[in-house]
């Protein structure tokens, strides 16, 4: 009987003690996102430049009549938030977008930039709320992923959910 009380409550303080134990390091952008810019191909450069000016510019920077430059008219588009097509982006983007000064880098904590093929994923640093105290964050990340066809995006997936919506 002992033995199962005490092996009871290893499994109490195991589980009880692991969260601090074993804490998730955290997230950290890297400073110098210029450098994640470069590939020895060409192509890929170029692929990963096209993205990154997109989100510097259109994204960040709200300028959506630049969309034209950067996204093909038949874009697709995998976030089940966002419209797909050109029009759908510039449409749902308009509602709260506004143009602001374009800045060189990237205002998100950019971890990566990674290009293979006609692929280009980025990724992001990203602090949450901590779901069991409300006054803690915590770090994680997010990823976007673009295929790039004549020199467009042609289509975007992440990992974004749907919302519920409170009227």
């Amino acid at each position: 009987m002992l033995k199962k009380i005490l092996i009871a409550f290893a499994f109490i303080c195991i589980t009880f003690f692991a969260n601090k134990t074993f804490a998730q390091l955290p997230v950290v952008p890297l400073a110098n996102q210029k450098a994640l810019l470069q590939s020895n191909e060409p192509t890929l450069a170029a692929n990963k430049k096209l993205v990154y000016d997109c989100w510097r510019e259109v994204l960040e920077g709200g300028h959506l009549e630049l969309a034209d430059k950067y996204l093909a008219e038949n874009y697709m588009q995998h976030n089940p938030g966002v419209p797909t097509g050109r029009k759908g982006f510039v449409d749902f983007f308009s509602k709260f977008a506004k143009p602001q000064p374009i800045v060189d880098t990237i205002k998100a904590p950019v971890i990566a930039i990674v290009a293979e093929g006609n692929l280009v994923v980025t990724g992001f640093a990203a602090t949450l709320p901590e779901p069991t105290d409300s006054t803690k964050t915590y770090t994680t990340t997010w990823f976007d992923m673009f295929r790039i066809e004549n020199g467009k995006l042609e289509e975007h997936w992440d990992g974004a959910q749907k919302q519920k919506i409170n009227n």
